[in-house]
């Protein structure tokens, strides 16, 4: 719940009133099918909580419990499985050698995982570059993953073009959840991979009895390829019922916010946080135009609302660290404190209103949390 300090301090935030009517082609129908494939795949839960309803003043609120994805504790697993399948796959239609490859990748900690966590399956090698600042059990994660594991002296970003440049020799490919120009197509599937986890809360509302969907869809945000995927969902829908999305970023690293307050995108200075994998400094070329065409809102949140947040959700039997517990947190602040009202109003929030939270991680993910969306 945010105290009386956070409830008086100026909201950073942004609305517009024009996202719900942005369109975009939907996401390829066979991601869904190659993931019903493996052999780990299930549905996630989708939490009803009553307590955050009440709370809130609306009329249902769902969490998507990403807690156990894939074998793994976030829902990264979804885009690295998929990119590396069709990875693989265009290599082996080139026909190239079966030689194994090198899968290189920066990280905050669950992308690396999730990548080295394919290749180990696949028969494949994998090199992960980690910023400073992740905490060891992340790192010893991902090295349980049997991948070589470079730690940076610097920031995301650093890691970043550190892998990029790794993955320039023989019989390496770079598979990085962040796209620049000239480096798009690997992250493209990555965010097509996510994809999956909208189309599961689609079955999962109607299940539950909320068949007209969701009137506001929070999700925690980094670079932004998950709210990419999230965009893609609900605004490729032709239908005129469209859902407010609402992104969230640590106050220290909101360069999505920034970038849509300026109209384009901006690298910030990033400094430290308990959302590690929120810590990004610059947003994905590929997502930045769904971020800027299909958002209603961005709100930045402090590292207290968020352990906060993360704190009441496992209470509440929901397992999730501040990364997941962003989504609940950012909402929270948007309801409450000077302008909470207007911000109501931009999100079109009701008493009736459904709400569905993406908690991208479980609590035990790593000891900072960390997941770099």
């Amino acid at each position: 719940m945010s105290d009386n300090a956070s409830a008086l301090r100026s909201l950073p935030w942004f609305a517009r009133s024009s996202a719900r009517t942005w369109r975009c082609a939907p996401a390829p129908a066979e991601v869904r099918d190659f993931h019903r494939t493996l052999p780990d795949y299930s549905p996630t839960p989708l939490a009803e909580l009553p307590s955050l309803a009440a709370e809130l003043g609306v009329g249902r609120v769902f969490v998507k419990d990403e807690s156990s994805r894939l074998g793994l504790p976030a829902f990264k697993a979804l885009g690295a499985s998929w990119a590396v399948h069709r990875t693989l796959a265009e290599r082996a239609a080139s026909g190239r050698e079966p030689a194994p490859v090198t899968l290189v990748t920066a990280t905050d900690g669950n992308h690396g995982r999730a990548v080295a966590r394919m290749a180990r399956r696949l028969g494949q090698y994998a090199h992960v570059f980690v910023p400073q600042g992740v905490h060891p059990g992340a790192v010893a994660a991902i090295v349980a993953e049997q991948a070589k594991v470079t730690e940076v002296v610097g920031s995301y970003d650093e890691a970043v073009r550190l892998a990029a440049e790794a993955a320039e020799g023989p019989d390496t490919v770079l598979v990085q959840d962040t796209g620049w120009p000239g480096y798009e197509r690997i992250p493209g599937w990555i965010v097509e991979g996510y994809s999956t986890l909208c189309a599961e809360i689609d079955e999962q509302l109607a299940a539950a009895g909320a068949v007209e969907g969701a009137d506001v869809v929070a999700v925690p945000v980094g670079v932004g390829s998950l709210a990419q995927a999230v965009v893609t969902h609900y605004r490729s829908r032709m239908a005129d019922r469209a859902p407010a999305l609402l992104s969230v970023e640590p106050e220290g690293a909101a360069c999505v916010l920034e970038s849509l307050s300026l109209g384009e995108p901006v690298s910030v200075t990033t400094g430290e946080t308990t959302m590690a994998g929120l810590n990004c400094g610059t947003p994905s070329s590929i997502a930045w135009p769904y971020l800027y065409g299909g958002l209603d809102a961005a709100v930045a949140i402090t590292d207290a609302d968020s352990a906060g947040a993360a704190a009441d959700l496992v209470a509440l039997g929901v397992s999730s660290g501040p990364c997941g517990a962003a989504a609940l947190a950012g909402l929270r602040a948007a309801l409450t404190g000077v302008g909470g009202e207007e911000r109501r109003t931009a999100l079109e929030l009701g008493p009736s209103s459904v709400v569905v939270l993406l908690s991208t991680e479980g609590a035990a993910a790593n000891p900072h949390s960390v997941t770099d969306h």
